[in-house]
């Protein structure tokens, strides 16, 4: 029963579900803002991955240190 995660008319109530909850005049203005957002996502993953490695600030290495006997003992 459970073998098959999506089946068909799954997807079919699923559909009827949200046309029902959000009625038919208002899914295109909502699959409209969805495609606008995945757009300007993926564009600004772009622009971070294009992004020029020099420009970042350099990052400092910090060394470990030597701990005194006397001060771990304390």
């Amino acid at each position: 029963m459970l073998r098959n995660g999506l089946e068909p008319w799954h997807l079919l109530i699923v559909a009827i579900v949200v046309i029902v909850l959000f009625g038919s005049k208002k899914l295109p203005d909502t699959a409209r803002a969805l495609g606008k957002s995945m757009r300007i996502l993926k564009s600004e993953a772009k622009a971070m991955k294009d992004e020029n490695p020099a420009a970042a600030p350099a990052r400092t290495v910090v060394e470990p240190t030597e701990v005194s006997k006397g001060a771990a003992a304390s």
